[in-house]
């Protein structure tokens, strides 16, 4: 299964998606460090290389992230069908749901491999504000970026790392999603629609309070949450997490291929 899963690493890293993807991501914190009118849009001073992960990932968290890890969760099976390689693949003495396994396994870290290329970014291009001590926040902690007084390197580095992490996990079912997708349709492009779209009538659906707790989009922005909001949206996002990756290995164990 190892073996399985670094093949999928090799191919992953082969794809355009995954390179635009990286490329995107680096470049932005670049922007951002450089804007001269962020204290007009978002009211923000930035004083320290700490505030940069923060600021780097509010802006992308809600549409870019999940449309470059649609896109690319798509592509792990939908490249497969379009270059004709998936049926000799299953016709080896491999279980469906191995070969399967090991692209969900890839398509759920794949968010961690973006995140620390933008966290890597943005605290290059934020190192000229200093790397010590400041007094503010980071935008992760309680207090926003204005925070609760002096806050320390580590302590800062910390918050950034928690959270990078918590967004990696809020990414990880829209993976799962665009892949399950992929097996629905067998097409990349479709797949992604679809998950796009999904995403955009989750997002209309918050006019039903009732349901607005239940909402997989509702915990796009979970990194900046309090730890006692945090345990819930961690166990909705691993519940639609392993439904949808058991959903998807159903049908490709059952599909006609």
């Amino acid at each position: 299964m190892l073996s399985l899963i670094l093949l999928e690493f090799r191919k992953l890293l082969g794809y355009r998606s995954v390179r635009l993807a990286l490329v995107i991501l680096f470049l932005l914190p670049w922007i951002w460090s450089f804007a001269p009118a962020l204290d007009k849009v978002y009211g923000l001073v930035l004083t320290s290389m700490w505030q940069m992960p923060a600021l780097s990932l509010l802006t992308v968290m809600q549409f870019i992230l999940p449309l470059l890890v649609g896109m690319t969760a798509a592509e792990l099976l939908g490249a497969e069908v379009s270059a004709g390689t998936l049926a000799p693949l299953l016709l080896r003495p491999l279980e469906r749901y191995k070969a399967l396994g090991a692209k969900y396994v890839v398509a759920l870290l794949y968010p961690l491999v973006l995140l620390s290329v933008l966290l890597l970014s943005s605290l290059l291009a934020g190192a000229r504000f200093g790397l010590g001590g400041f007094a503010g926040g980071t935008g992760f902690g309680e207090g926003g970026f204005i925070g609760l007084g002096f806050l320390e390197p580590l302590d800062a580095l910390g918050q950034i790392v928690r959270s990078y992490f918590i967004a990696g996990a809020t990414l990880a079912p829209i993976a799962a999603l665009a892949l399950m997708f992929s097996v629905i349709y067998m097409n990349t492009a479709a797949a992604a629609l679809a998950t796009i779209a999904t995403l955009n009538i989750l997002r209309l659906l918050i006019v039903f309070p009732w349901l607005e707790g239940w909402l997989l989009t509702s915990y796009l922005d979970a990194y900046v949450g309090t730890p006692a909001t945090l345990l819930k949206a961690l166990v909705i996002l691993l519940l639609y997490t392993v439904a949808i990756m058991s959903v998807g290995l159903y049908i490709f164990e059952k599909k006609d291929l």
